[in-house]
């Protein structure tokens, strides 16, 4: 699949914003602590990628109530769904000043993953958490997403990164007051 960017400049994919708070002292702390012990920018985004993936348990599979949409509240509250997922890796990642961006799947409904720039390429990750029969992980040698689209089940990869969450995943986390009203209102196309 071909990969659009939003814009073609590449500062959008490292800014921050009130979703994406990447300059927050808790999403700075976190980073920090993650480049510590790593040698390189590439170390670095899978130590971040794998940190969100396995420490963050994604909150329908933990059964966690809570919806979160700020990176800094995913990490705070240790809880979220693909999409606030998404946020705290993007946000991670550009405290370390790698270019990243928002794109999403649909399935039934959408699903929120990222795409991190290296080596001049665009590289999607997926950072929703393993279970059984997921098995996501960290690949610049082809992507090893939890879900693979199947156009005959009306799967679509969207090939747009954007820079900002989209509005319509957006305006659902933030207008849901739990999980379950959350599920019956996630959005099912951009």
């Amino acid at each position: 699949m071909q990969m659009i960017q939003e814009t073609a400049d590449l500062s959008a994919y490292l800014a921050a914003d009130e979703v994406i708070d990447h300059h927050h002292p808790l999403v700075r702390e976190t980073a920090a602590g993650l480049a510590a012990g790593v040698a390189d920018s590439y170390e670095y985004a899978r130590a971040a990628f794998e940190f969100v993936r396995d420490t963050i348990p994604h909150s329908q599979d933990s059964g966690d109530l809570r919806v979160t949409w700020r990176a800094s509240d995913v990490l705070e509250q240790g809880t979220g769904i693909c999409y606030a997922k998404a946020h705290a890796l993007a946000a991670l990642l550009r405290a370390e000043d790698i270019p990243t961006a928002l794109c999403y799947q649909k399935f039934e409904v959408l699903h929120g993953l990222v795409a991190v720039r290296f080596n001049g390429a665009w590289h999607r990750q997926d950072p929703r958490g393993n279970k059984p029969g997921v098995d996501a992980q960290f690949s610049l040698d082809g992507e090893r997403l939890a879900f693979v689209t199947d156009p005959e089940f009306n799967g679509l990869d969207y090939p747009v990164l954007y820079a900002a969450p989209h509005a319509v995943v957006l305006d659902v986390l933030k207008a849901a007051p739990d999980r379950p009203h959350l599920w019956r209102t996630l959005p099912t196309a951009l």
